[in-house]
């Protein structure tokens, strides 16, 4: 597995991270020892980035990372959480007051003094600029309860935002085959400005995994069920905001263009990983054989063509309908 330096934390960690959203149960149920068992095959496989959010499961998802820390001590995973999403989405609520409170609670959660990196997740524009939000959090890092802190965006002009402001440590935006727009100004910035750019739905909430159909169903508590058209949160955090039949269509072209024996799923991460200014993709996984599989990808060579092939398969299903949107 590849390493890379976590931008301004100044930590190593692997290229291919664990993403634990679905241990919230937003992509359907996942019992704690399923759970713990993705991690097991994740951390033996090499990753060491794990990536969570207070909100995701009210804290379950927190919790679970916490105790599988506790039960492997010397393991080397830094985990990044988020936080903000608890509270109505208004800047008012992005003060001190509340950043100690989502602190204090995440740090119970995972059981951790001081937390490896907390990242703003997907605040209100206006918040990236606020000076007093940047000297709030400055304060967590001074007094040991943070180490670091990032923001996690919906925009690419969110993300410049945030890579301008010295405090920042790293950036989390979707970028994946059907999503190019950060390669056009947010990998150059922070690549210039030290930077960590973590690339979350990096398989299009599974598009790119190649197993769908345009008949895939998914049960009713999945956001791919209930947020389709953007009804619980942007639209863009489910398939990466392109139609789902247009998704599958082009992730079926993606597949037939692969050489024989390299999987979707791993072609489309080392893709994501192999954009110059990547630190990091932080995929999903429901059981131990997706984490392995997740986890090689950190170390495959990206076959020939792959990026001539991506980009035309953007321009020609995406770019018109996704690319000036984020």
């Amino acid at each position: 597995m590849q390493r890379r330096t976590l931008g301004r934390t100044g930590r190593e960690t692997s290229v291919i991270g664990l993403g634990t959203w679905q241990f919230g149960g937003d992509w359907g149920p996942v019992a704690a020892e399923d759970a713990f068992a993705v991690m097991d095959a994740a951390a033996e496989a090499g990753t060491t980035l794990f990536d969570t959010a207070d909100v995701y499961g009210d804290g379950r998802s927190e919790q679970l990372i916490g105790r599988w820390i506790a039960a492997n001590p010397e393991s080397g995973v830094t985990v990044a959480t988020k936080m903000g999403r608890r509270v109505d989405q208004v800047p008012s609520n992005y003060v001190a007051a509340n950043f100690r409170q989502w602190v204090d609670r995440s740090r119970e959660n995972l059981g951790q003094d001081t937390l490896d990196l907390v990242q703003l997740h997907c605040p209100p524009t206006a918040v990236f600029a606020d000076d007093a939000v940047h000297d709030a959090l400055d304060a967590l890092v001074a007094d040991g309860s943070i180490a670091a802190y990032g923001v996690s965006v919906e925009t690419a002009d969110q993300a410049l935002t945030a890579i301008a402001r010295p405090g920042v440590a790293s950036v989390q935006v979707i970028l994946n085959a059907f999503r190019l727009k950060p390669l056009d100004r947010v990998l150059p910035a922070a690549r210039e400005a030290g930077v960590a750019i973590l690339a979350r739905v990096p398989l299009a909430s599974g598009l790119l995994t190649g197993k769908y159909t345009t008949e895939t169903t998914f049960v009713p508590e999945d956001h791919r069920t209930y947020n389709r058209e953007g009804q619980a949160f942007d639209q863009g955090e489910t398939f990466s905001g392109v139609p789902f039949e247009d998704g599958v269509r082009a992730a079926q072209e993606f597949a037939a263009s692969l050489p024989e024996g390299v999987s979707v799923p791993q072609a489309a991460l080392a893709w994501v990983v192999a954009q110059e200014g990547v630190t990091a993709a932080i995929p999903g996984a429901r059981n131990a054989e997706q984490a392995r599989s997740n986890a090689a990808a950190g170390s495959l060579d990206l076959p020939d063509d792959l990026d001539a092939t991506v980009h035309e398969l953007y321009d020609r299903w995406f770019r018109a309908t996704v690319h000036e949107r984020w």
